[in-house]
């Protein structure tokens, strides 16, 4: 298998080069945004790279408005930006004296600070794209996949592509030490490493659960407001995410907090020290970890939608609810060939009332199950969200 897989953002990053003067395309560490900026432009002699990790490339940027002004005529990669941000007020002046698409492509690793000065120095001149590890979509073409291997080692290429299980775990465990070791000072936090980790490793303890602040702050030994800072941090860096509740006036008391959720189920099992997929298969954390590669892949692949998970204050939940325009769909995750749901569940559809309701399970195909819901694999669900949300 290739780690050149085609990613299926692909087309629309190059709708976006002919409308825009500048892209930005943002995603955490080693997903292959620089690799997949290389494949664009693989035939063409008009593409200049430049790596600001590298001081060599950041030397070439010491007067940035004559690097600019000598290479008008090419498509100037800048990988890793947000390490120079005051580039940003340059590149305005020098998109406001050529406005042409396609100029520049500017790849970040974090999100808040990168979208913030990029929004308001580049309004109206860039296109905002997320890249994310690989997909199922995008890795399930290849004769030798195998879904059991995608969920265990996660989507991180290096990690998926790895020769072995083992070499998996060795690289997720570098990623995680340098993340937590380089990638946080280097955005200027001054942040202990370990307390990080250990706030990650918490996260994916209760990944899935709902997110409550206080009691992480009590079991890191510091506030409510210094967690709720760090998974910010986590969040904007792409590695945790948070999902909100449904919000409908609807006559029930809902859950107020977000579930929490470590996106990349390899980097989830690497905390929690699960070293194959026989040992993820019995640890306490094999249905989460299961919810958490559904949900992830659905937010990844439609990125135009409202995301949410419904609960009640009596229990009454589902997972997932997509919402589209006037379309609803909810999604149930379960970690079993032959999924079970109990009462809450058909309690919340009642409340919810989705045009179309699917549980997902590591299963091929699919089969009706009862009033109109449908149990699919994780495959067939993407499919059949393709054709409901994308006419």
């Amino acid at each position: 298998m290739s780690h050149l897989l085609k990613r299926s953002i692909e087309p629309f990053i190059t709708e976006n080069l002919l409308i825009f003067p500048a892209i930005t395309i943002l995603g955490p560490r080693q997903c292959g945004k620089s690799t997949l900026a290389k494949m664009l432009y693989r035939d063409s002699d008009n593409f200049i790279y430049v790596d600001l990790q590298r001081l060599e490339d950041r030397n070439k940027l010491e007067e940035p408005g004559l690097f600019f002004q000598a290479n008008h005529n090419v498509t100037i990669c800048l990988d890793e930006i947000q390490l120079l941000p005051d580039l940003f007020t340059i590149l305005r002046s020098e998109i406001d004296r050529d406005r042409r698409p396609g100029r520049f492509i500017l790849l970040g690793s974090a999100s808040r600070d990168l979208i913030q000065k990029t929004s308001e120095s580049l309004a109206g001149r860039i296109g905002m794209i997320e890249l994310t590890p690989f997909t199922l979509e995008e890795v399930e073409k290849d004769d030798r996949f195998d879904l059991h291997q995608f969920w265990f080692r996660g989507g991180y290429p290096d990690s998926y592509l790895a020769p072995s299980d083992k070499g998996s775990v060795l690289w997720r465990e570098n990623f995680l030490r340098t993340y937590v070791e380089r990638d946080i000072p280097q955005l200027g936090f001054q942040i202990s490493s370990l307390q990080i980790r250990r706030l990650l490793t918490m996260c994916a303890h209760i990944q899935g659960q709902l997110l409550n602040l206080s009691k992480l702050g009590e079991s890191l030994g510091v506030t409510y407001q210094t967690v709720r800072r760090y998974i910010d941090l986590m969040e904007q860096t792409f590695i945790v995410r948070t999902l909100q509740p449904f919000e409908k006036n609807i006559k029930k008391r809902l859950v107020k907090s977000p579930k929490i959720f470590v996106r990349d189920s390899g980097l989830l099992h690497r905390l929690l020290q699960i070293g194959d997929f026989n040992s993820l298969m019995g640890n306490p954390i094999f249905g989460s970890s299961w919810e958490g590669v559904v949900i992830e892949n659905i937010m990844a692949t439609f990125f135009d939608c409202k995301f949410s998970f419904y609960r009640s204050a009596v229990g009454e939940e589902l997972d997932l609810v997509i919402e589209k325009g006037s379309k609803t769909v909810a999604v149930e995750c379960k970690a079993s060939s032959a999924p079970q749901v109990g009462s809450n569940f058909w309690k919340a559809l009642d409340i919810v009332k989705p045009d179309k309701t699917y549980i997902v399970a590591p299963i091929s195909g699919s089969y009706p199950f009862k009033n109109d819901v449908e149990v699919c694999g994780l495959s067939e669900v993407l499919k059949n969200l393709h054709e409901y949300l994308d006419n």
